[in-house]
């Protein structure tokens, strides 16, 4: 039998879809699973898109421009133009969603071997890009006592080296929810130009930002205009995930013209997805400001249930719809595989993602779990229950004053 690649053996599983086989045995034993585990929020779609696609005409669906349609390119200009991002619509390649944008970036700006480094914990498919390119990730662990702040740079200066050609944030943060500020932005800025790297900034989430915590996009911070790789999707802000449209932009046309041969090479974005996404960004502000306020109502409650629940820490997350939670047990995977193999309350269970999957370093996050807080209040509710009392029946819990030395095979020593 012909052998895999290596590249294929060294993809890591998802632990973010890993345990999907896990919840639909649970399913099929009858049990409701309420899944924390994926940014799939449970808001209707912006009805600009749906009816783009409904009243769509074509009776053939061609192929597209491999740069994207221009006028999706040219809305996107426009819509960026009112948030003081001065893009033109050349200066924009749309792609099959904020995954295959990143990919490329990767692919059009490193080399195999070359290291990229990245703040920890991190959105786990990073890696996952990274392995598909050939690229070594380098983390810089950041911490949930800080609420997830931005390392010190100087801990970014320790891990350059001659293979270092870039660094990449999310901002703000899937997994952590922390919003990027713009003195941290102007410190990993000042370090990019220092050190000639380049600079992806990720910012599906932009508009999800809380507490009167202001946004500060890396197109707004001065001198980056050759180094900058922007990441954008309509996935998120319009709760349209399954459109696949996302985008890669930047002042670096060089970069841009090397990353449109990778795009000629797939020929073109979806284009009925194109339609869509082009519909959405004409959504009225009532929609959008109706999908805020029901993240923030999400927000505030699960980060209020989660705190009352003893042995459990979360801090405050200010934007997106994530939180990394520490619960008191000995093993978040194996908390969240008992959850669904082991475990119902009322014929109901809660899926979870583990948190050790979102560091490079596996030993990192054992006791932690990312929350995706994308389910109606009511489903929330029902679903804290169910960890509540997931949590006092689970065999690994950890007491009051237990460490994980303390734990051996679930028991407390």
């Amino acid at each position: 039998m012909p052998e895999i690649s290596k590249r294929g053996n060294r993809m890591p599983n998802s632990p973010i879809r890993k345990l999907v086989p896990l919840a639909e045995e649970a399913i099929r034993k009858g049990n409701v699973v309420y899944r924390l585990n994926i940014g799939q929020p449970d808001i209707p779609t912006s009805p600009n898109a749906i009816e783009a696609i409904r009243s769509l005409a074509a009776k053939v669906v061609e192929y597209g421009h491999s740069a994207g349609n221009e006028s999706l390119r040219r809305k996107f200009a426009v819509f960026y133009k009112s948030i003081h991002i001065d893009l033109d619509y050349s200066d924009i390649l749309i792609t099959t969603g904020a995954s295959e944008a990143i990919t490329l970036t990767l692919l059009t700006c490193l080399n195999a071997g070359d290291e990229i480094i990245v703040p920890e914990p991190f959105y786990a498919n990073y890696f996952s890009f990274a392995t598909a390119s050939d690229v070594v990730v380098i983390p810089v662990t950041s911490n949930i006592e800080s609420g997830f702040a931005l390392p010190p740079i100087s801990e970014f200066e320790k891990k350059i080296t001659p293979r270092t050609k870039a660094i990449i944030i999310c901002n703000p943060n899937n997994p952590t929810g922390h919003v990027y500020s713009r003195k941290e932005l102007e410190q990993l800025r000042d370090l990019v130009l220092k050190h000639d790297l380049f600079f992806i900034s990720d910012e599906v989430y932009r508009e999800l930002c809380y507490d009167g915590e202001r946004f500060t996009s890396a197109m707004h911070i001065e001198g980056l205009e050759k180094n900058l790789i922007l990441i954008d999707s309509v996935s998120k802000r319009y709760s349209a995930t399954g459109l696949r449209v996302g985008l890669m932009a930047s002042k670096n046309q060089a970069l841009l013209q090397t990353a449109l041969k990778f795009c000629q090479a797939r020929l073109c974005p979806p284009n009925i997805g194109q339609i869509a996404a082009e519909a959405a960004l004409d959504s009225p502000q009532e929609y959008l400001d109706m999908v805020y306020s029901e993240f923030l109502k999400r927000r505030n409650f699960i980060v209020k249930e989660l705190n009352s629940m003893e042995g459990v820490f979360c801090p405050v997350p200010k934007g997106a719809f994530y939180t990394m939670v520490k619960l008191p047990v000995d093993d978040a995977e194996k908390f969240a595989m008992w959850m669904l193999q082991d475990f119902s309350y009322d014929n109901q269970t809660v899926m979870l993602a583990p948190g050790s999957g979102f560091y490079f370093n596996t030993d990192l996050g054992k006791q932690e779990v990312r929350v995706a807080y994308v389910l109606n209040i009511d489903d929330l509710r029902k679903a804290m229950e169910c960890l509540k009392r997931g949590l006092l029946a689970y065999p690994g819990r950890l007491i009051p004053g237990a460490t994980l030395a303390g734990v051996m095979n679930g028991k407390i020593l």
